[in-house]
């Protein structure tokens, strides 16, 4: 079945998050060999327009203001709604990211529609599209399909393998103009807290710490670790805690849920609420001094032993390989 899916493209420091090209990837799936339109909301983002197209948007719709220079929901649902009522989409597809999981059920609601979150795949199969997602923390995944309305999901980060660049794709990229009023919500000042660098929900390595990396001091080969690998420092609840890091970096059920293809746990005991978090990973190495220790249970590979000793020892193998 042919259809017109809206993706909502998610922009960070002037660049698009790799999440905004799976969430494309999902939505020719659905599409069903009918038209994929971006959307970019916010300020200064007309530049973003033609990468989407490349990355596989058909044309790009872009919605302008000063009042979007920072998301806030009033504004993106107002700006949002909009570009549903010009365009009349069969489905939307957004990324399940902090604004995602924010927006999407406010204009569900908004539709009067049902709502597929945190979908890990989406295939065709016999003229129906069936999306998957984890339940029960991830221990098991249920198939959902849409039988009326909106095909609306939202697709987690690091699962849906995007579309390859092709810089040859051209398409339109317009503007609307939407009167943005009522703001509830005003941003004054942004703090940030996430460590700098990759982005620990997109990482494709994340190299985490529990309890047993004993203090702030502790994390310091990690993050030595996790740079020499290009990836991502995360945490485990404990070591949040704790106050050895701060909780942008928690990991597990009530922190976030990241799918790495590689996932180091160091000190990380294996409590089932981080194991949430974390457990989808493609490949997972376990660093614990306790052979008894749960992580070792989900762990691809595991290493017995201090991880005070077996971290420098990774870094000088892995710093000696990349020379």
């Amino acid at each position: 079945m042919s259809r017109k899916i809206l993706v909502l493209g998610e922009a960070r420091d002037g660049a698009l998050r790799n999440v905004s090209f799976e969430a494309l990837r999902a939505a020719k799936v659905a599409a069903g060999g009918g038209e994929v339109v971006g959307v970019l909301i916010g300020e200064a983002v007309q530049p973003l327009g033609s990468e989407l197209i490349q990355y596989g948007a058909d044309r790009v719709v872009i919605v302008e203001d000063d009042q979007l220079r920072q998301y806030t929901p009033d504004g993106f649902s107002q700006a949002l709604l909009a570009v549903i009522d010009q365009e009349n989409p069969n489905g939307l597809i957004f990324g399940h990211t902090a604004m995602g999981k924010d927006l999407a059920p406010r204009i569900a609601s908004k539709l009067s529609s049902g709502l597929i979150s945190d979908a890990t795949a989406v295939e065709e199969i016999d003229g129906t599209l069936v999306f998957t997602r984890p339940i029960y923390s991830g221990k098991a995944f249920e198939k959902k399909i849409i039988t009326d309305g909106l095909v609306f999901a939202t697709v987690r980060p690091n699962n849906i393998e995007p579309l390859a660049r092709d810089e040859s794709r051209s398409g339109e990229v317009a503007s609307l103009a939407v009167e943005i009023h009522t703001i509830r919500t005003i941003i004054k000042e942004v703090v940030r807290k996430a460590s700098e660098g990759v982005d620990l929900s997109e990482a494709k390595i994340i190299v985490a710490g529990g309890r047993g990396v004993k203090s702030k001091e502790g994390f310091e080969p990690l993050q030595e670790l996790a740079k020499v690998l290009g990836g991502a420092v995360g945490a485990s609840r404990g070591a949040c805690d704790a106050d050895y890091c701060d909780y942008s970096l928690q990991i597990g059920q009530t922190g976030k849920v990241v799918t790495p293809d590689l996932y180091i746990a160091c000190g990380i005991s294996g409590a089932i609420q981080h194991l949430a978090g974390m457990s989808n990973s493609k490949v997972i190495v376990a660093i614990n001094k306790d052979p008894e220790a749960s992580i070792f249970q989900v762990a691809d590979y595991g290493i017995v032993g201090d991880l005070f000793e077996v971290v420098p020892m990774l870094i000088e193998e892995f710093a000696a390989v990349k020379q």
